[in-house]
């Protein structure tokens, strides 16, 4: 039988320690709380993030190993490159980032539901509406074609999800996110649990240990806060290609 902490509804910043998470499932570590702005932050800062489906009680993870993006290191290759050579395509940030998260919650193919549940979409908006949950939006023309969003705490940005509706449109975003990021000096993007898609986008995978201890500090650094959207360098997508 599963023993999981119920975490306390009357302290919204503690948690267990993340290092004693269960083996399996991976990295199960607690359940019980609220979405509110308090508790998600808390658990960010302490590499920590909720996972749960809409029939499940609200269940919070920290696996081992994770899965990170270096900023640093993503950048167009030559795939990226053609395909942007195709299209007429911009990149904005934080002009629709509840759209984005709508577009990620929606089942995929040989998917019947979603983790993103209305709960969850309603606590990142507010986050957003706070400064510290961002979104960057892929368009051709006015359609939203791809976006990834996320929690920046401190100078660590903790990616959520991402999608496409066209071929292309994800990465574009995640490439366009990495390029900002680098700018503020932010390091990592976390992309908590590895699949087989982020590792070809370039996602590398971190001991838990060393995660917590790079998140600890991370956390602790000036960051960005607040609306993202008046950074419009990333207005061509072409053009950010071309530059790196």
């Amino acid at each position: 039988m599963i023993r999981l902490p119920l975490l306390d509804a009357t302290r919204p910043e503690h948690f267990p320690d993340p290092r004693k998470a269960l083996n399996d499932p991976n990295g199960l570590l607690a359940f019980g709380g609220d979405l509110s702005p308090r508790r998600l932050l808390a658990a960010y800062a302490q590499g920590i993030f909720p996972w749960f489906n809409e029939d499940e009680p609200l269940l919070w993870w920290s696996p081992d190993p994770r899965c990170v993006f270096h900023t640093s290191s993503l950048r167009p290759n030559r795939t990226v490159r053609r395909r942007l050579a195709q299209v007429d395509w911009h990149v904005t940030v934080d002009h629709a980032f509840r759209e984005v998260v709508e577009a990620c919650a929606a089942p995929r193919p040989g998917q019947s539901g979603t983790w993103i549940v209305p709960a969850m979409v309603d606590a990142y908006a507010h986050l957003h509406e706070m400064g510290y949950a961002h979104s960057v939006e892929v368009w051709e023309q006015d359609r939203l074609v791809g976006g990834i969003y996320g929690i920046a705490v401190g100078r660590l940005f903790c990616g959520e999800s991402m999608f496409s509706r066209e071929s292309g449109g994800s990465r574009v975003a995640l490439l366009a996110l990495a390029k900002l990021l680098r700018g503020w000096d932010f390091p990592w993007i976390d992309a908590q649990v590895t699949n087989a898609h982020l590792v070809q986008l370039g996602a590398v995978e971190y001991p838990r240990a060393q995660f917590l201890r790079t998140v600890a500090q991370l956390s602790q650094l000036p960051g960005q806060r607040g609306s993202w959207a008046p950074f419009t360098s990333l207005a061509q997508v072409t053009d950010q290609a071309a530059a790196d």
